[in-house]
């Protein structure tokens, strides 16, 4: 199984998204700070993933929602879609 994941930072409000095909080490690399794009901010948390069959499915998707211009959507999705770990 592969996933997409979005991380939202409670404070700052931002948002990573990503695509991994072992979702526990992944974050566990984001909270140890061994990512370079969210080693600065180190609490993020999961707000949000999606399964997929491939690695070309999940990282498709997340080019997509990093397509967009604005978090609204984003936000939309997280609300709606299937809760993550909340």
């Amino acid at each position: 199984m592969f996933y997409l994941y979005i991380l939202k930072n409670e404070q700052t409000g931002r948002f990573y998204i990503g695509s991994t095909s072992d979702l526990d080490r992944r974050l566990r690399q984001h909270l140890s700070g061994s990512t370079r794009t969210t080693k600065v901010l180190r609490t993020f948390n999961l707000v949000y993933k999606e399964g997929y069959n491939t690695l070309l499915e999940a990282r498709n998707r997340e080019k997509k929602l990093k397509s967009y211009k604005s978090s609204k959507y984003l936000n939309w999705l997280i609300n709606n879609g299937p809760v993550a770990q909340r």
